[in-house]
């Protein structure tokens, strides 16, 4: 029996895959729910810890590898110890995650006042546009602390379940929160910051996968416009049509990213004082939990 692996399955050659020589092909995808929680009590396994919330850990690390969870698990360990605990706890592997998507907490970086209020409020114009939206997942965490990363903040959504298909209202509505924190800045400021950098390049990247990816632009229908390249090595890829149409894709690009900046604008303009009052608590506090924030916009609305 030969085994062979590869993260180039594209160029293999065919005559490799002619029965009798590599009869079988097994496809290895990123763990899904479920095998992500597996994943994590294999590694936890090997360190001393608390009863464990897997639930919460396995839906804030959707996308991960098994790597990348037996480096979750590994920091959540570093962590207890520099705590001067001897188990770990779910807090340990909610940091964790936190530190492996953004970086470790830069708690001597020291913000100015003026930086400090701005990054919460283009925060809680996240937090906010996601929590007034439908197909939103649920605001978890929103902290204003620098990290190694670069960010100066961020909010962190979690999905209640494993999302495998994602609707056209859904991807809108992900474009919708990604624009909220610069619809903050320009309603309560008047004025736009660099903030917004990484916001805007993942909101244009979705704009443009829902148009030559995934038809859900009425314009091309279910035209194919790009084609995936090296879909295990980045998943680079390059338009498949004439440079006009190419040109012409850009401008529907800008036209979703434009009606979704409008929504979020519309959003925050008509909550003001829930942005007034959750910015406050969240200067004071620098880190808020989800459930921190709800209680905010529902005292509101009762």
């Amino acid at each position: 029996m030969i085994l062979a692996a590869t993260n180039r399955p594209e160029s293999l050659d065919k005559a490799l895959l002619r029965p009798g020589r590599f009869d079988r092909r097994i496809q290895m995808e990123l763990p899904d729910l479920e095998g992500r929680k597996a994943i994590l009590k294999v590694h936890l396994a090997k360190v001393k810890h608390e009863d464990i919330d897997l639930d919460i850990v396995a839906n804030a690390t959707a996308g991960s590898s098994g790597a990348e969870l037996a480096n979750i698990v590994n920091e959540a360990a570093l962590r207890a110890v520099r705590m001067g605990r001897k188990k770990v706890s779910t807090a340990d592997l909610e940091e964790s995650v936190e530190t492996v998507i953004a970086g470790a907490q830069k708690k001597n970086k020291v913000l100015s006042e003026t930086d400090k209020k701005t990054v919460a409020y283009h925060e809680i114009g996240h937090a906010l546009v996601a929590a007034m939206q439908t197909n939103s997942a649920p605001v978890h965490k929103i902290t204003i602390i620098p990290r190694t990363s670069g960010a100066l903040g961020y909010t962190m959504q979690v999905d209640e379940g494993e999302q495998v298909l994602l609707s056209k209202e859904n991807l809108f509505n992900r474009i919708v929160t990604l624009t909220g924190g610069r619809s903050a800045e320009e309603i309560v400021f008047n004025t736009v910051t660099t903030g917004a950098s990484n916001d805007i390049e993942q909101a244009t990247k979705l704009a443009r996968a829902m148009v030559t990816r995934f038809g859900m632009s009425d314009k091309y229908d279910m035209m194919g416009l790009e084609t995936v390249n090296n879909a295990y090595l980045g998943g680079d890829s390059s338009l498949a049509c004439s440079a006009d149409t190419a040109a012409d894709i850009d401008r529907e690009v800008l036209r979703i990213v434009k009606e979704t900046h409008e929504k979020a604008r519309n959003i925050i303009a008509a909550n003001m004082d829930i942005m007034h009052k959750a910015s406050k608590y969240l200067i004071e506090k620098e880190t808020i939990t989800g459930e921190e924030f709800m209680a905010i916009l529902h005292e509101k609305h009762d």
